[in-house]
């Protein structure tokens, strides 16, 4: 098979309009390729996973964080009783941005810069395959039901108020679509919070640092952007070996409107009812079963809790 696969979202619009032009672009560059468009959820994780088992070097993604993520668990074995292992570690993942918030993209440049800027690093990337097109990032390893349910997160994964407003997000219809990614999290956001209650957690970092109470939200970061360009802590890196563990206790619901403007630039850190943690591994516990927090993870609903999260040091190699 060629040495490069593209996997197109064929169900978002945007990349749906990305394509023609990132397929234009590859063959005026005589790239050799092998493409393949989603139709369902775990699409990209199942057509990754059997072409790098193939000996496909390369895999791309024509849309957003949630078809980006899906690919980088593709990357992985993740048997239920074992840590995941690579499928092959040389291979690399790339991102040809097309989606809503296309926040990894944005925290890897610093910037959302425009789909040609990232056609050109790829076009790079498969003419010389040199080290300085690569850069190696950590990626989440998230664990529910005792190891029976795994995945892999590339990005954030957010519970309560953070998954109830992606699972709206999600579900928002072809007009709110059309909208910037910050007016679709606003308003989903705003929707979430009049249904909303606190729940009794513990969040415990490395075993050692416990932080427990009613809270609103709790989010385990890798990237420096979520939810379309929010900086849920801004000093998260991708590839410092660490988790970003935020959580938000004791808000009322004014208090969390009045928040909300302000985590696109990080103002919500000086609020002192949000604290950050920073560790390897993270262990959130809920004990009722309808208190339950919803689990979001790059944008895919990954359950509910309890969840226990790792960081997988320097584990996938990626296209810059």
């Amino acid at each position: 098979m060629p040495r490069t696969l593209i996997i197109i979202n064929s169900v978002a619009a945007r990349a749906r309009r990305a394509w023609p032009i990132v397929r234009t672009q590859l063959e005026a560059n005589k790239i050799e390729f092998q493409f393949y468009e989603t139709t369902k959820p775990g699409d990209a994780t199942e057509r990754t996973r059997n072409a790098l088992h193939e000996g496909c070097p390369t895999v791309a993604v024509v849309g957003g964080d949630g078809t980006l993520s899906e690919a980088a668990e593709g990357f992985f074995n993740l048997p239920p009783d074992r840590a995941p292992s690579p499928i092959n570690s040389e291979a690399t993942l790339a991102v040809l941005p097309a989606g809503t918030g296309d926040d990894f993209a944005r925290g890897l440049s610093g910037q959302r810069a425009p789909l040609e800027k990232w056609i050109e690093a790829f076009i790079t990337h498969c003419r010389s395959n040199i080290k300085n097109t690569v850069r190696t990032v950590d990626v989440l390893h998230g664990i529910r039901d005792n190891g029976a349910h795994r995945f892999i997160c590339l990005n954030a994964s957010t519970m309560g108020l953070g998954a109830e407003t992606g699972a709206r997000v999600a579900g928002q219809g072809q007009m709110l679509r059309l909208l910037s990614g910050k007016v679709r999290f606003m308003t989903a956001a705003v929707a979430a919070l009049a249904r909303w209650r606190e729940r009794p957690v513990r969040v415990s970092v490395d075993e050692r640092e416990v932080v427990e109470g009613p809270m609103n939200l709790i989010a385990v970061a890798n990237g420096l952007y979520a939810g379309g360009g929010m900086m849920l802590s801004p000093d998260a890196t991708p590839d410092d070996g660490l988790l970003d563990v935020v959580t938000v206790s004791g808000l009322t619901r004014l208090g969390i409107v009045r928040e909300l403007p302000r985590i696109h630039s990080g103002g919500h850190v000086l609020n002192p009812k949000v604290k950050i943690l920073r560790g390897r591994k993270v262990n959130i516990e809920t004990f009722a079963a309808d208190d339950g927090l919803l689990i979001e993870a790059d944008g895919n609903i990954r359950g509910h809790t309890p969840v226990e999260f790792e960081v997988l040091p320097a584990a996938l190699r990626f296209v810059v």
